[in-house]
């Protein structure tokens, strides 16, 4: 897991047989309880293993490059994930589902093993109270001297006897 992101509802997936290279959203609708990089717990639940079936807001990848019609054209994908591979082992939410990572892959009916890949994680970094608290004013000047971080705080602290509030 070192160096993966875990991937939340919102994260984006794509399919490696689309005719036009669409993504579509994930939704997590297996439970309501396992939030990840998401400070208010309400938007960003983490996704699992069982995450099975139509579990994305559009349910398609465009057209179908497995699906000719015959006149050179496709019918249109319907996304239906039956598997996940790769996810983490090490860790069970209370949905009995496996973590998943920014690199498992998805299972279709027709695509076959692993043609849905995920394109996007779904998570933002999100500055928190504690991150400014802990950045120092002149090093924060350096990064991004349009923004005065003691505006943003409400205690006062001190950077080598200068006393900001």
């Amino acid at each position: 897991m070192s160096g993966k992101h875990v991937v939340v509802q919102g994260a984006t997936l794509k399919c490696k047989f689309s005719v036009e290279p669409q993504t579509d959203v994930l939704k997590v609708k297996t439970h309501n309880k396992h939030y990840a990089n998401d400070k208010e717990a309400e938007k960003k639940l983490i996704a699992t293993d069982k995450e099975i079936g139509q579990t994305l807001e559009k349910n398609t990848f465009g057209k179908c490059k497995l699906q000719p019609t015959g006149n050179g054209n496709y019918l249109p994908c319907q996304a239906v994930i039956t598997k996940w591979s790769g996810f983490y082992e090490k860790v069970t939410l209370s949905n009995n589902g496996k973590i998943l990572l920014e690199d498992n892959k998805a299972t279709c009916p027709i695509g076959g093993t692993d043609c849905i890949t995920i394109d996007k994680h779904g998570q933002k970094a999100e500055v928190s109270k504690q991150n400014l608290e802990s950045l120092k004013p002149e090093i924060q000047k350096q990064i991004n001297p349009m923004v005065d971080v003691r505006n943003l705080l409400e205690r006062a602290y001190t950077d080598e006897g200068t006393i900001y509030s």
